[in-house]
Order: C-alpha cells, then structure tokens, then sequence
C-alpha cells in the first residue's frame, strides 16, 4: 500500500483516457459483493451480465449476493440460481441497509480472497458498466489501491443529479476528500487495503447503515493512507427496472451526522 498521507493530502487521481481502455483483466482473483434488497426484476439481468463475461472469474472469484432482508423472491431467486457464474448468497434476517450488507459482504469475500486480489463491490440494479473493469483494474495496477466508479449520471432525475453534486461537494470539503463519487457503490478494494482497515477500525469500520456508509469507507481508507484513483463511469438509470433504491433526503442527513462524527473523531485525536 502507499505511504500514509492524511485523508486531507489523499488527492483522488483521474484517469482521463477513456478512448482507449484496456481489454485485459490482470491475473489476479476477483470477488464481487452485491448488495440486494427486493432485486428480483433486476436479478437475472445481473446474473446475464456476468454470465456474458467469465473472465472476471478466470482466477478462481466468485459473485457474493448479500441480500438484505428482501421481501420479493431476491433471495430464492439468488439461492436457486444454477448457471455457470459462482454464486454466494449471504442472507440477513431483515433489512437494514447497504452498511450492514457491505459488512457482510466484505467478511465473507477477504475469506476468499487473497492478498494480491481485489474485491469488487456493484449496484445490483445493474446500472453498473462491468466493461469499465479493465480501465479500473489497470489504475490499480499502477498502484492504487482504491478504484471509484465516478459516475457520469445519465437517465436520471435532476432532483437526484443536484442533490448528488452538491453532497459530494459538502463531504469533500468537510472530510477532506476529494473524489468526484463519494456514493456509487461501483469500486474496486485492493484485498490488503481492506484488511488493514478492519484490523484498525473492527465493527466501526463501517458505521453508517444506509447509503452515507460509502463515503465513510472511502473516508477511512483514505486517512490510512490508501492511494485513491477515479475512472469516469457512465451510470445509466435507463437500465435499472423500477425506483433507485436511494433515499434522498436521509441519506443526505446521514452525510451531516457522518461528517459530525469523523470531525469528533479529528479533533479528539488532536487534543
């Protein structure tokens, strides 16, 4: 991993040359974790898409369904899946939101995974590009050691689009961060970068329950000193079936409670 910098210094590298991006995927194990919630419109097109694509499991990864207490057929339709693509279902009793089920997520892939591979985490509405892969996993292999997914927003209501921007501009001020993304769940986790941060943080490395709990993560791992790099993405909510998932106004609350904690956390550590 780099060398440590504060989560102030921690500048967010662009990747800008989306002309030619790279077709190859590094030998290196891949594990996806999804989280769903009432997904079952969503799940088989998912399903197809990694289907369409069996080198993302070329070394040996697996895709982790993470369902999060879904009341639709989510989960039976993720257990009963009997296609090519290695499938995982994790199940959590009752829905509590995308921090718990990255939790989970996340202890069940870095049990798989080894050091040198990386954990992918996705949207389950398919509204994530996986041929964006290759040029995210190239900007790790040139050292980072996380990849953000930085959405370009097409097909999506412009109350969504404003509130989005100016979030992002507001936690990156106040967290001192300065990725473009702070809530696309679409990255790729170095596996020893996220080993590190639960060896430091435990339980608390994840804290947030909804939404706000990606820019949480990203804010910690940048004030380890983890090397953060950014691909534009484009997100296309044309290809999710039914409403983004996505509760605007708590999460934009979540974002002030979190950015009150992590300045707690700063001055405490200050004095």
């Amino acid at each position: 991993m780099a060398a440590s910098t504060s989560a102030a210094e921690a500048g967010v590298e662009a990747a800008t040359n989306t002309e030619s991006r790279p077709s190859a995927l590094p030998a290196r194990m891949l594990v996806f974790v999804v989280p769903l919630y009432n997904e079952a419109e969503n799940l088989p097109r998912l399903l197809a898409d990694f289907e369409a694509r069996p080198a993302l499991f070329a070394q040996g990864g697996c895709l982790i369904l993470v369902d999060d207490g879904s009341t639709d057929a989510t989960a039976t339709l993720a257990d009963s899946y009997g296609g090519p693509v290695p499938v995982r279902l994790v199940r959590l009793d009752r829905n509590t939101g995308p921090g718990a089920a990255f939790r989970a997520g996340f202890d069940e892939a870095l049990r798989i995974v080894p050091e040198d591979g990386f954990v992918i985490t996705l949207e389950g509405d398919t509204t994530s590009d996986l041929d964006a892969l290759p040029t995210m996993l190239a900007e790790a292999a040139r050292g980072a050691d996380v990849v953000l997914a930085s959405s370009e927003l097409q097909n999506v209501s412009g109350l969504r689009r404003f509130l989005s921007t100016m979030a992002g501009k507001v936690v990156r001020l106040m967290l001192g961060l300065q990725a473009r993304t702070i809530s696309s769940f679409f990255r790729a986790y170095r596996a020893s970068t996220l080993r590190i941060a639960i060896e430091r943080h435990g339980e608390n490395l994840i804290q947030e329950p909804g939404f706000a709990c990606k820019a949480e993560l990203l804010a910690k791992l940048a004030a380890q000193g983890a090397r953060v790099a950014e691909v534009p993405v484009v997100l296309d909510g044309s290809r999710r079936i039914g409403k983004s998932r996505m509760p605007l106004l708590r999460t934009m609350f979540a974002y002030w409670r979190l950015i009150l904690r992590e300045r707690y956390k700063q001055g405490r550590a200050v004095a």
